[in-house]
């Protein structure tokens, strides 16, 4: 039974695109049903009510009416913000769009996770209160991996099941290994130990207790590699936006 009564819910804005000649898709993951796609009649005339409610980038409480099969229905929005330093800003925007891209990979629609909801909120915020959006990125990317299918042991060797005080990754085994098991695969990532600390670090930190986190530019390079292997030969995404982020690592741009 389809329930058509309208109702409040939390939604952050995943993306929106243009239907039709004056009407819009938007994409919200919110906090009470998951991921849904809404119906915005008029959105894109230039007088529309609501036009400011629905930006890229924005958060809050909307009245609608949350279909559990095909579009739902936003009739009104209250205590709606938005992440104005990430839509300033090409580089923390094409970060935070990316993790959203991720984000909208992982789940299937309509399943609610009010976990993942703070985390995607925690990391937004944290992006547009001036945190380093590459750390906030390769948090959120490792934390996904075990709902990709790919769930590396960040704690114990992934061969002999042993603690140790020196380890590597390896995709071979599908995580970390000791030194006592190095040999068993030459084509190990090779990774110094300070990129083995953060790997583990980001596997278990909470978004919503960080106060500060700087990592130097050599680690956070050698994270991008690894985590970047790690997607391209083990979870397979081909995302625009990561494409995207790419290509603008190439023109070097840098936050302000």
């Amino acid at each position: 039974m389809v329930n058509t009564k309208s109702k409040s819910f939390h939604g952050i804005l995943l993306y929106r695109k243009n239907y039709r000649e004056r009407d819009m898709l938007v994409k919200f993951f919110t906090a009470e049903a998951g991921k849904k796609m809404f119906f915005v009649r008029g959105a894109s005339k230039a007088n529309f009510k609501m036009a400011g409610d629905i930006l890229p980038f924005s958060y809050g409480t909307y009245e609608g009416t949350l279909k559990k099969d095909g579009l739902s229905y936003i009739d009104s929005a209250n205590s709606v913000k938005h992440f104005n330093q990430i839509s300033d800003d090409i580089y923390l925007n094409a970060y935070a769009t990316y993790i959203m891209s991720l984000i909208d990979a992982a789940f299937d629609d309509g399943v609610p996770n009010s976990i993942w909801f703070d985390k995607l909120f925690y990391a937004l915020n944290l992006i547009n209160n001036g945190f380093d959006a590459q750390i906030i990125t390769n948090i959120i990317e490792i934390q996904l991996l075990p709902i990709f299918g790919v769930a590396p042991d960040f704690k114990h060797c992934a061969v002999c099941g042993q603690q140790s005080q020196i380890y590597d990754y390896s995709e071979k085994y599908g995580g970390l290994i000791c030194q006592n098991d190095f040999h068993l695969d030459p084509y190990r990532m090779h990774l110094d130990q300070r990129t083995i600390y953060y790997l583990c670090l980001f596997s278990v930190i909470d978004l919503n207790k960080i106060e500060n986190i700087k990592v130097n530019e050599v680690t956070k390079n050698k994270l991008r590699q690894v985590v970047d292997k790690i997607y391209d030969n083990s979870v397979g995404l081909n995302l625009k936006s990561k494409k995207f982020l790419n290509q603008m690592r190439k023109w070097e741009i840098k936050p302000n």
